[in-house]
């Protein structure tokens, strides 16, 4: 019987155990979408307890206290932060067969030199043992934590009425090696059929200096605020769409009555008047190609997050707003819009290097075969299948989105994972990807399914875990 996650941990064979001690955890982590706070790196923030590093904003854990009948007030309310440790301590051994047990446990070990199996009965020593790290140990500021898990780039999810204050503080201040981007999100300028749409267009407007009347003015805003994230580093955009869009001019055409058709559109929304799906689909389909053309000429990669059925429970919703653990996996059929998405960018040569990620596994095919349509301009992987995501990223999604990466495509030439996380402890999440890629090598040679050349073996772990990111968002090897 092995020993309760050991150093060997997930890895099954011998070849997967030299792959992951000897090549990927030698490799730096490119974290490249998470959605950590700027201004909490910039302050290089010490956290005075677990519960604040841990709990905080950590929907994942969330639903699972839920689940386990937790009330409300040891999740998102104001109790003391040991009665909500306690109360996440009592849920652990609840979510075996989750990967938040493993998580949990990894993040104990990693941070902390935490062993123990975390459950009620060792609550208490872990709590003081935990925090008494976080008082005196300086590797975990935030900028400890960098340097302690080699982790070379961040990219954070910024909205493009930022100010992007924070970054431009860790730009000039130059406190830490690990470079700290932001990455353009701009889901509220392009969902104009949700509540608040004027609203937001008018503080985008305020951001970018110009009176947003029309969709020229909203284009020229959007152009702004494009180039300053640019200055500030920014080499990838964020979608959140529950499907593609796909809606041309009521004619089927391309061209001015589009346009006019979308700027008509847009004036209805800035005055609440209430869109059909056809219009909200035909205004995001013309904002997401613009927006593929202007990624484009500025070398940005564009990610698609697809496939999410968000803020399901209108009485949570109204509670504690989005983002709180309330989401699920959406089953819209997405092959033929997006193939029409990803061609109308490409017939003038304006689709960007793009990451398909979808939350529905049944996706996963339509994504690998879609993505071989638009390789090419000698930019090795340049449309790639994204990590398995949010519902997906635990060990079964992972080597399932891995097989149909390798079956349908080129898995070598894969990007890697990222934490997709609001916590500065997830960085062990690259480390559990890393053992389960090596595992699954390391399987494939176990059983003559590829050769045990070590040569062949090193260089597939080191690009995937770090180096393919690192040239494929080339703004960010400098």
């Amino acid at each position: 019987m092995k020993h309760f996650m050991n150093k060997d941990f997930l890895l099954q064979t011998k070849t997967a155990r030299w792959l992951y001690h000897e090549v990927a955890s030698q490799e730096p982590i490119f974290d490249y979408h998470c959605h950590l706070n700027p201004r909490e790196i910039a302050e290089n923030r010490r956290f005075t307890n677990i519960t604040q590093i841990w709990l905080g904003g950590d929907h994942y854990k969330w639903r699972a206290m839920r689940s386990n009948g937790i009330d409300e007030r040891y999740i998102t309310g104001d109790t003391p932060d040991y009665e909500k440790f306690l109360a996440w301590a009592r849920t652990i051994p609840q979510t075996i067969g989750n990967p938040l047990y493993h998580w949990t446990h990894l993040e104990l070990q990693r941070y902390f030199g935490i062993t123990e199996p975390l459950d009620e009965a060792t609550a208490l020593q872990i709590w003081e043992k935990a925090n008494q790290a976080l008082k005196e140990n300086s590797e975990l500021s935030v900028f400890g934590i960098f340097k302690k898990f080699n982790v070379y780039a961040v990219g954070t999810t910024d909205d493009p009425a930022d100010s992007l204050e924070w970054h431009a503080v860790l730009q000039q201040e130059k406190q830490t090696t690990t470079k700290v981007l932001p990455s353009f999100r701009p889901d509220k300028a392009i969902h104009c059929h949700q509540k608040g749409f004027a609203d937001y267009i008018q503080q985008l407007g305020k951001a970018a200096g110009i009176s947003i009347t029309n969709l020229t003015d909203l284009l020229s805003a959007l152009e702004k605020r494009m180039d300053h994230f640019n200055k500030l580093g920014c080499r990838a955009s964020d979608h959140a769409l529950e499907y593609p869009p796909f809606t041309l001019a009521t004619n089927g055409t391309v061209g001015s009555l589009w346009e006019n058709e979308v700027d008509t559109i847009f004036k209805k929304a800035m005055t609440g008047e209430k869109l059909t799906i056809e219009e909200t689909d035909r205004y995001r389909t013309f904002i997401l190609v613009y927006l593929g053309k202007a990624y484009k000429k500025r070398g940005w990669v564009m990610q698609l997050h697809l496939a999410a059925l968000r803020n399901n429970n209108s009485r949570r919703f109204i509670q504690f707003g989005p983002d709180t653990g309330f989401d699920a996996v959406h089953d819209h059929p997405v092959a033929a819009n997006l193939s029409g998405l990803l061609d109308l960018m490409d017939q003038h040569n304006n689709l960007p290097k793009t990451i398909l990620y979808s939350l529905n596994p049944k996706d996963y095919y339509t994504i690998g075969t879609l993505m071989g349509c638009f390789q090419g301009d000698e930019i090795p992987g340049k449309i790639q299948f994204g990590s398995a995501w949010w519902f997906c990223d635990h060990r079964d999604g992972m080597e399932e989105q891995m097989r149909v990466l390798g079956n349908l495509g080129l898995l070598p030439r894969f990007v890697g994972m990222l934490t997709d996380s609001r916590s500065f402890l997830s960085y062990p999440r690259h480390e559990y990807f890393r053992r389960i890629l090596c595992n699954m090598l390391g399987q494939w040679v176990e059983d003559g399914e590829i050769p045990s050349d070590r040569r062949l073996l090193s260089s597939i772990v080191q690009n995937i875990a770090f180096r393919n990111a690192k040239e494929y968002f080339e703004g960010w090897q400098t």
